[in-house]
């Protein structure tokens, strides 16, 4: 991609609006200093004394952040949080982000705020080492009253925004944002609008989403075709192909160290190389970086090989980035193209 090319898809990102529609959590990094560790006196075992802590959103917030680097004029996130202090952190997080409108964005006390909890070991001269993470998620399906909720707000934004992303991040089914009323609601939503962009990722595997821009893993692939074991390129993008044809939307599968594999209608599917890597590498949070580039490449009206081009170079970036779940801006980006 030629600069020109790059200037004139991002320089529309200012101009747009963006939803992101799914699980919302606190992420919290408490850094350690290895040097002042204890004994407990009254247990026996190691304390680690904590020197900072660091909260930013995560799941759907770290695609949020990385929307913001970019620069969106707008950012809808519709989710939810509990009424406990760990929503009131993640909302504090969230304002805190550029061009965010938190209109959208439940708070309820009948859910839990769903939180990542990671200790960080930072000794000097060292990457950053996690330790045990700690989670808290909600373990009941979410009240159909909160589904509901959700799915109004879905139908008040949706003719006023240039994409919609959908980002399922909890382990059991119905326990958080995508349950089967927000996901008919959306079916609805990206039935009247074909040529909105609406890219879907999902912890738990798309094979019950509706025809939406598939985003996914080459293992999760292979589970939703039930390929019985490891996938060639030539297969995957057969695959790809497949897909945006039934869906009738661009499709796309990452392939880790190997890059992506996209496909638009009616077009033969096309591969993007991963960029080299530079050092000690991080890939926490690459995934999410992935979907939000592609989303608003795609929302500028940018081709498929374009959107996978930007959204590599945002991970590169993204990888490199020690002790958090990072983000890529336009400038880091056009430094990666170069």
């Amino acid at each position: 991609m030629n600069a020109s090319r790059f200037q004139e898809i991002t320089e529309q990102y200012s101009q747009l609006k963006l939803a992101i529609v799914g699980d919302f959590c606190l992420d919290r990094y408490f850094e350690i200093d290895p040097k002042l560790s204890e004994v407990s006196i009254e247990t026996g075992l190691e304390v680690h004394n904590v020197t900072r802590v660091r909260t930013q959103p995560g799941a759907g917030g770290t695609i949020l952040n990385n929307l913001a680097a970019l620069g969106v004029g707008e950012i809808l996130p519709i989710g939810f949080c509990g009424e406990d202090g760990e929503g009131w952190l993640l909302e504090r997080a969230l304002k805190e982000r550029s061009h965010v409108c938190l209109d959208y964005f439940l708070r309820t006390g009948k859910r839990k705020t769903f939180t990542y909890s990671k200790p960080l070991i930072m000794a000097s001269g060292k990457p950053p080492r996690e330790l045990n993470r700690l989670d808290q998620k909600n373990w009941s399906e979410t009240p159909a009253e909160v589904s509901s909720l959700i799915a109004e707000s879905i139908r008040t934004v949706s003719d006023r925004v240039d994409a919609i992303i959908v980002m399922d991040q909890v382990d059991v089914p119905n326990t958080g944002v995508l349950t089967p009323i927000v996901l008919d609601c959306l079916r609805e939503v990206a039935r009247g609008n074909p040529k909105l962009p609406v890219i879907a990722d999902s912890r738990q595997g798309l094979n019950h989403y509706p025809p939406f821009s598939f985003k996914m893993n080459a293992n999760e692939l292979q589970l939703m075709v039930d390929s019985g074991g490891t996938m060639s390129t030539a297969a995957i993008e057969s695959e790809a192909e497949k897909l945006a044809a039934s869906n009738r939307r661009p499709a796309f599968i990452t392939l880790a160290e190997k890059g992506i594999i996209g496909a638009a209608p009616g077009e033969a599917a096309r591969h993007v190389s991963c960029f080299p890597v530079r050092g000690e590498i991080d890939i926490v949070g690459a995934g999410d970086s992935v979907t939000a580039n592609l989303a608003a490449a795609m929302a500028a009206h940018s081709t498929v090989p374009e959107s996978m081009e930007l959204a590599m170079a945002a991970a590169s970036v993204v990888i490199h980035q020690l002790g958090t779940t990072g983000t890529a801006d336009c400038g880091q980006i056009s430094e990666m193209l170069k």
